[in-house]
């Protein structure tokens, strides 16, 4: 919803952009218009696969980080505190005019504002619209304080940077899909949505796992999955999970999918997360998948596969489902 926030301070609430100068927007999702600003002049800067590949698309210029300096930045607030703080500071620090900071209150908004009144004298705004805030800082103050450092180590040797999924420690259902495993996994295995690497780590302990696909959306996280599995039968792919696909079709696929859009649960995410990896699988193939227990996912399970059961291991919080025989659509 940046467009019409930044419509509004553009026209009339003191925000002026440097004619003819490179403009960084960090963090965009497809649900960011930025049809208020010059495209040829815009440079999306984004870790998430799905979301460079949606602006790629449209003809905008896209990295994972910034290159050199520009005029003007824009960040669309993430919904991770400390990753939503990194990108203002990286924004500020190559950034020669206005570090514009635009989100949702739900996503965090108000906390960012207080954060740069406290550091920047300069700060105008906030255009209020849309259940969300735009303001700006001219010229933004060095948030050294803000900045991610390099990725940090936590349990059993493993890292992690902060806004990653599960940051601070190993996430319990996927440390309880890992200890369940069974023995025989085949030879081909995918990790569809692998995060920083765990469950892709656990399930090298079987040597007979010849291949496994560490496939993970966030350039973030798969950096630190390539410090956390260093054995070379893994392939990491910085892919949307949805859309990739392996070359032969797997034997197993393992995931523990998100269920978030924004703040809200979505258990629309987790269903094409099953279709997806029932097209990736052999027709014996198997999927062994973690889930929140409130998610509904047995019936798009029974859709897709010919054999489905909750197996051992889970507990009031969570279940783990396994399924097997992928059933293919007619033509």
């Amino acid at each position: 919803m940046t467009g019409i926030r930044l419509s509004l301070a553009l026209a009339g609430d003191g925000l002026s952009l440097p004619s003819g100068a490179r403009i960084a927007i960090f963090a965009p999702t497809p649900d960011t218009d930025l049809t208020a600003l010059p495209q040829d002049l815009c440079h999306v800067i984004t870790v998430n696969k799905p979301d460079r590949d949606y602006f790629a698309a449209l003809g905008y210029a896209c990295n994972t980080a910034p290159e050199g300096r520009y005029g003007a930045s824009i960040v669309c607030l993430p919904r991770a505190k400390d990753r939503a703080r990194a990108l203002i500071a990286e924004a500020a620090d190559v950034t020669d005019g206005p570090v514009i900071v635009d989100g949702l209150k739900t996503d965090g908004i108000e906390s960012a504002l207080k954060g740069c009144r406290k550091r920047a004298d300069g700060v105008s705004g906030p255009i209020s619209k849309a259940h969300g805030k735009l303001f700006w800082m001219d010229p933004a103050p060095a948030l050294d304080d803000w900045r991610i450092g390099e990725p940090a180590e936590i349990e059993e040797g493993f890292v992690t940077a902060p806004g990653v999924f599960s940051a601070d420690g190993i996430d319990p259902a996927s440390r309880a899909l890992a200890d369940n495993l069974p023995e025989k996994l085949g030879a081909h295995v995918i990790d569809l949505g692998a995060g920083w690497g765990y469950l892709t780590h656990r399930a090298l302990e079987r040597e007979s796992i010849r291949l496994i696909d560490v496939v993970e959306a966030d350039h973030t996280a798969l950096a630190c999955a390539r410090l956390n599995v260093t054995d070379p039968r893994a392939q990491l792919h910085w892919e949307d999970a949805l859309r990739w696909r392996p070359e032969t079709g797997a034997d197993t696929v393992l995931m523990n999918p998100p269920f978030h859009t924004a703040r809200k649960a979505d258990p629309a995410l987790g269903r094409a997360f099953i279709a997806a990896a029932a097209e990736m699988l052999k027709p014996s193939g198997q999927l062994w998948m973690v889930a929140n227990r409130h998610l509904p996912y047995e019936q798009t399970l029974a859709g897709l596969f010919a054999d489905v059961s909750e197996a051992p291991g889970g507990d009031a919080r969570f279940k783990l489902l396994h399924a097997r025989r992928p059933m293919r659509k007619k033509r």
